[in-house]
């Protein structure tokens, strides 16, 4: 591979062929710029074919759906949001996108241009190239990321999220490991100038703006930046450190393959018959999409078995209160009438036996169902973005951050629920405080976090967290998170120990 070049044009004054090294485009990086219609994306589309065409995959991170005419000529997996993608994938897809493209060489198109929701295509591009470089650490095989419109990810003069980082970490330590990067603009002035300079090989197309032509000037040279502007469609400036940083004037070969970028004539054309990747890949990736739609239709069948459940208790107590209340009053009954003081323990409960028992079989069964749905949404919240998870548990410290200290009645009443709680609870005395303790100094944790933390059975703090959110002690988040309610924070930040206020 060290001496496999590739040809990609001609120079424009005498017709010499111009090659690149493969090696260079494979673990480099690069930046290909030039306004709408001035070429960039072919010339894109022509290293690209050109690499795979001598048999080496690549990843196309695609913002307007200007490469599926790729597949005209080629096997690549097409993958993003849009009916006509091969697979229809999410943030959730990243590792296997990785693994893919990467491990058994699978060239593919992430398609981002079909996502409404513009957090998960972002979510979706950088757990992807995390996984890419975090794989490339250790197979260490070239490989190149392409990134259009690179400027929404490494903006100059703006803020730059964790996607940006992610690609400019690509950008200065994928070479070592083998991981290159490519990235596609038709506004160089926006893109992030370190990116510009630390490229080891740029394509300059035709610019107008005196902003994008001063970038010319100040990087390649002010004669550059007097001529960008009278190129010829296809025709651009390359500059490469192979050459010593020689710039040449070359008219890049159009591409072979349909032109899915190209504006829409008047004329009907036909669309290419597109190539795909074989189905048992594709298999892969929709096994991660049902197993994920199973495991969320069993919580879903859970927690509506639960409610049931839930409302066959209260059904139950009250027809064990009503209960009780008649064996009350036929006590007080017959001891008016005999003068006695009580009739037998046994004779006064005997009809609450049988619904005791009932009631106490259906808590223990909820109890097992609400431990079944937790680690079920421990396993799907797993594999939901990291950051979601941050921003909402950020939004939960952010209340209870908020909220206003209580006075002394309020407190003993908040004890006074506590203390009722623990005693419904399976917990003692001791665990119900440790769980708050817990809960305090954690701001936040699901269910088998606190367990392990305060060594204490997951069922036994399940059943003490149901107890405390019903006293609205404790509230649970969407994401199976629970935190104290403001007043029960104060009154634990007020007190060493909440159960002796």
């Amino acid at each position: 591979m060290s001496e496999e070049r590739v040809a990609v044009g001609t120079e424009s004054e005498g017709g010499t062929p111009v090659e690149m090294p493969v090696v260079q485009l494979l673990t480099g990086r690069g930046f290909i710029t030039g306004k709408s219609g001035s070429g960039k994306s072919n010339t894109a589309s022509v290293v690209v074919e050109e690499l795979l065409e001598a048999g080496y995959p690549v990843l196309i991170v695609d913002t307007d759906g200007e490469y599926y005419g790729l597949k005209e000529e080629y096997e690549l997996l097409h993958a993003g949001a849009d009916e006509e993608c091969d697979i229809q994938v999410g943030p959730e897809h990243a590792e296997k996108v990785a693994e893919l493209a990467l491990e058994q060489n699978v060239p593919t198109i992430l398609d981002v241009s079909g996502y409404l929701d513009e957090t998960a295509a972002d979510d979706l591009l950088r757990e992807t190239a995390r996984h890419l470089f975090a794989k490339e650490k250790k197979l260490k095989k070239p490989f190149l990321l392409v990134v259009e419109e690179v400027h929404e990810y490494i903006p100059e003069g703006g803020g730059m999220d964790e996607t940006g980082r992610m690609l400019i970490k690509i950008g200065k330590r994928g070479r070592k490991h083998g991981l290159g990067i490519v990235g596609i603009s038709q506004r160089p002035a926006d893109v992030k100038k370190d990116f510009i300079t630390q490229a080891n090989w740029l394509v300059w197309h035709r610019l107008t703006w005196d902003n994008d032509t001063k970038v010319v000037g100040r990087i390649v040279g002010t004669e550059y930046g007097d001529r960008v502007a009278d190129l010829d469609a296809g025709e651009a400036f390359l500059q490469t450190d192979w050459t010593d940083g020689d710039v040449r004037r070359v008219q890049f070969k159009r591409k072979r393959t349909f032109d899915a970028g190209a504006t829409p004539g008047l004329d009907d054309f036909e669309r290419p018959e597109l190539k795909s990747v074989s189905d048992g890949l594709v298999g892969d990736l929709q096994s991660i999409t049902e197993d994920q739609r199973r495991e969320q239709e069993r919580v879903a069948e859970l927690e509506r078995e639960l409610a049931r459940r839930d409302r066959r208790i209260e059904q139950l107590e009250r027809e064990l209160e009503s209960a009780r209340d008649v064996s009350e009053a036929a006590r007080q009954m017959a001891e008016a009438l005999s003068g006695e003081t009580s009739l037998e323990p046994a004779q006064a409960t005997l009809p609450d036996v049988g619904m005791d028992e009932e009631l106490e079989r259906l808590r223990s069964e909820n109890t097992a169902l609400e431990a079944e749905i937790e680690e079920l949404r421990d396993r799907f919240d797993d594999s939901e973005v990291d950051g979601e998870d941050d921003r909402s548990r950020d939004e939960g410290v952010g209340t209870i951050e908020g909220s206003e200290m209580t006075d002394d009645t309020e407190a003993a009443g908040i004890a006074a629920e506590i203390e009722a709680a623990s005693r419904r609870s399976l917990c003692s005395e001791a665990q119900t405080w440790a769980v708050i303790e817990a809960l305090a100094e954690r701001e936040g944790a699901t269910a088998s976090e606190i367990g392990a933390e305060v060594s204490a059975p997951f069922q036994h703090v399940w059943t003490l967290l149901m107890e405390l959110r019903g006293c609205s002690c404790v509230e649970r988040g969407s994401d199976g998170v629970y935190t104290l309610s403001p007043v029960a924070r104060d009154l634990v930040l007020e007190s060493a120990d909440p159960l002796s206020v």
